[in-house]
């Protein structure tokens, strides 16, 4: 009998099963697909690897704004599609080169949780039996798939695509439509725009990027406008015909977008049917498996963590949720906290954000102070990006003086945000940020310009 059997192998599976193993416990993870899960396989890596050689082509084609004439510059998208490959295949080996390390006994079969046995739980897998005293259950997500007319029937032709097999096509359409404006939709569209094609996003909100800080999702906008990318907003697809898109924009009116191919990226829902949940009575709702601040569900020496339980789909937020889980199982004290919890849109420019946005602060009836600058305050900012801008907004609690909120757009973005939501987690206030010392030249001075706006 294991201490832990891991069901599902991404980043909140293989993450919690190397640090349980780690600590001396004994480790079966299965995974039914490949290790890494979506976000390596079909999500974060290989989406950044399409966007990186898309900011190369730019920074080619636009070189001579920095005194570098690069004549004749082309975007390979076989050869950018080949790359992400080797890059998934590269890092899928290394998480597995990692659990052999660690002694981890891995399973490449789907499990399904069969019911308790003496001293924990059974799970079977490919007609075998294997037993645990724990389980975490790390199944991750799926893409949501509307009954929209049309939509499941063309994407079994493959017109209609999903985030997987966006990343698989081999040559590039010439009108791509994107249903839905989030982070998925923006950032293919970004790297689809620069390869070549028409981007048309339809989204039924009245802006993109969902819950983003509204100043800077308007930003973003104007920029990708600028690249001519054309957004539908306030839009409702009604329905998916091979060759176009049907939608009701904001005043009701039947309109209609050409496409060769359609990438439905409308979100994705917890993946948690069919593993034999219901075998141990563990608690489900729509929005995924019912867990604690621990990873704990109401079955004893159960926990979930990452996608399945619905919190936030983010991969970051999936590790850290194994880690807690695993600590618990270990008796140590730990909880997880969401309030600086960063997110990142990585398009060109970068969006990352931490904390309350002021949307968000009002809803919650926070008192706050903002105070904003564009990046161009940064030298650095203003050396690398010839012609660029972008915006750091800092939100402050008005009576503790605390910082409750950073978010940014710019170049550098999502590798800045990491210390902003330090200084949140760890409630640093306008004076304690003022005696920090950040390195000259960075992007990151952004964020200590904004800070010296506020009074202590």
């Amino acid at each position: 009998m294991y201490d832990l059997i891991v069901i599902g192998g991404g980043p909140a599976g293989y993450l919690g099963a190397e640090r349980a193993a780690s600590a001396g416990m004994s480790v079966c993870l299965f995974e039914k697909n490949s290790l890494g899960g979506v976000c390596l396989n079909e999500g974060c890596i290989p989406s950044k690897a399409l966007l990186n050689s898309a900011k190369i082509y730019e920074q080619a084609v636009h070189g001579d704004k920095y005194g570098v004439k690069i004549e004749g510059a082309t975007l390979d998208h076989k050869a950018v599609v080949a790359r992400r490959g080797k890059v998934v295949k590269t890092l899928v080996g290394g998480v597995g080169a990692k659990m052999k390390a660690h002694g981890v006994t891995v399973v490449k079969e789907k499990a399904k949780i069969t019911g308790r046995v003496e001293g924990g739980f059974a799970v079977e897998a490919a007609g075998q039996v294997y037993e645990a005293k724990k389980l975490l259950i790390a199944t991750g997500s799926v893409p949501v798939m509307p009954p929209i007319p049309g939509l499941r029937e063309n994407y079994k032709t493959g017109f209609v695509l999903t985030n997987r097999e966006v990343l698989e096509l081999d040559a590039v359409p010439a009108k791509l439509v994107i249903i839905g404006g989030g982070v998925i939709g923006l950032e293919m569209g970004a790297y689809y725009n620069v390869a070549g094609s028409h981007v048309t996003v339809v989204e039924m909100l009245d802006h993109i990027a969902g819950p983003t800080d509204g100043e800077i999702r308007t930003l973003l906008l104007k920029e990708y406008q600028k690249k001519g990318v054309d957004f539908r907003l306030g839009a409702k697809v009604t329905a998916v015909e091979p060759g176009k898109v049907v939608y009701e924009d904001a005043q009701g009116k039947v309109c209609e977008v050409e496409a060769d191919k359609v990438l439905c990226s409308i979100g994705r829902r917890a993946d948690f049917g069919d593993i034999g949940l219901d075998t141990i009575g563990v608690e489900t709702t729509r929005m995924g498996i019912v867990t604690d601040n621990k990873g704990r569900t109401n079955v004893e020496n159960v926990y979930a963590a990452g996608d399945v339980n619905g919190h936030n789909m983010l991969a970051h937020t999936a590790y850290r949720e194994s880690e807690v889980a695993v600590n618990t199982m270990l008796g140590k004290s730990d909880v997880m906290r969401y309030n600086a919890n960063p997110s990142v849109i990585y398009a060109k420019p970068e969006v990352a954000a931490v904390g309350f946005t002021e949307e968000a602060a009002k809803e919650a009836g926070i008192d706050y102070e903002v105070k904003k600058l564009s990046m161009r305050y940064a030298g650095r900012f203003v050396a690398e990006n010839e012609g660029g801008d972008g915006l750091c907004k800092i939100l402050v609690d008005k009576k503790h003086r605390n910082i409750i909120g950073v978010h940014m757009i710019g170049g550098y973005a999502s590798e800045i945000i990491w210390g902003a939501a330090a200084l949140i987690e760890t409630e640093l206030r306008v004076r304690d940020v003022k005696e920090l010392i950040f390195p000259h030249p960075t992007v990151s001075e952004i964020i200590r310009e904004v800070i010296w706006e506020f009074k202590d």
